[in-house]
């Protein structure tokens, strides 16, 4: 955040990732998954509440979804670049909507999946987006 690295600086150097979606149960057992694979994950059911999140810690990533209630990934993903954070954002987009992906890598996003993903391959992206 605010121009520091991106690399985890937690002891256990697990991966620090933000997962937002404004789907609590989708959320949740994603989260599960993924910390039983040794991530650190914090949980967002909103823009708003992943906004307040980053303004409280470092992450190394972030998985957004594009579609949710009360703002849309795209606009969190403009708020998240103008903050000037470093960590590399993972659009997921389950509604056909290429044209929001496509916008969304123009906006500096580092790629996205389409929901529902395996989640061997979420976790391929995710170790991606920590190399790049």
């Amino acid at each position: 955040m605010n121009g520091k690295t991106t690399a985890p600086h937690t002891n256990d150097a697990r991966i620090r990732l933000l997962l937002i979606d404004d789907e609590e149960g989708y959320v949740n057992v994603l989260a599960n998954r993924l910390e039983k694979r040794h991530f650190h994950v914090t949980k967002a059911y909103s823009g708003s509440d992943a906004i307040r999140a980053v303004r409280g810690q470092d992450f190394d990533v972030a998985v957004l979804d594009l579609k949710m209630e009360d703002m849309d990934g795209l606009e969190v993903l403009k708020i998240f670049k103008q903050m000037g954070l470093e960590m590399k954002i993972i659009m997921l987009t389950g509604h056909g909507s290429q044209e929001a992906a496509t916008e969304g890598l123009t906006l500096g996003a580092f790629d996205y999946l389409t929901k529902p993903c395996e989640l061997h391959d979420l976790i391929e992206k995710i170790q991606q987006a920590c190399r790049a």
